[in-house]
């Protein structure tokens, strides 16, 4: 059974990789290979259907492929000419607040904002929706995955 524990720790891993990403390209280090690790290790490509949504995406909106996650994160491998590498902004911490966590017998799914804060301390504001399967090894993996801007007034 997926607990909220679970959740919260799966949102935890996703923020904090998120960061070393940011951190390994302000640092000259071999981000793509996090990135890389990253996607691989926490978004179900490899066992499932990944409906991805991405905040900043308008040309190619949805990712359905592990290759086209990888270049919203680090536009590293030229798949969607729109990218600049979401995940190479230079964001210092990740902050989830859930707004709600819905968890059934082999899935869950958590809803509310999340905050991306930048080298100078502001926080950008994001609104989120996760979907999340158990893989063999009883990880929390995504398969819903869609961000957004809040609307403006």
């Amino acid at each position: 059974m997926i607990t909220i524990a679970d959740v919260e720790d799966a949102q935890r891993t996703w923020g904090d990789g998120i960061v070393k990403i940011a951190t390994a390209h302000s640092n000259g280090g071999n981000y793509v290979e996090i990135a890389t690790k990253h996607v691989e290790d926490l978004y179900a490509y490899d066992l499932s259907e990944v409906l991805f949504k991405p905040t900043m995406a308008s040309i190619d909106q949805f990712r359905p492929t592990f290759e086209s996650a990888l270049s919203y994160f680090v536009a590293s491998n030229g798949v969607c000419e729109e990218d600049s590498g979401f995940a190479i902004k230079g964001w210092t911490a990740v902050r989830f607040e859930n707004s709600g966590i819905i968890i059934n017998e082999s899935n869950a799914i958590a809803m509310g904002n999340y905050f991306f804060t930048g080298e100078d301390g502001a926080d950008t504001k994001v609104e989120y929706t996760f979907g999340y399967i158990r893989d063999s090894s009883s990880n929390l993996r995504i398969v819903l995955h869609h961000s957004s801007l809040p609307a403006s007034s």
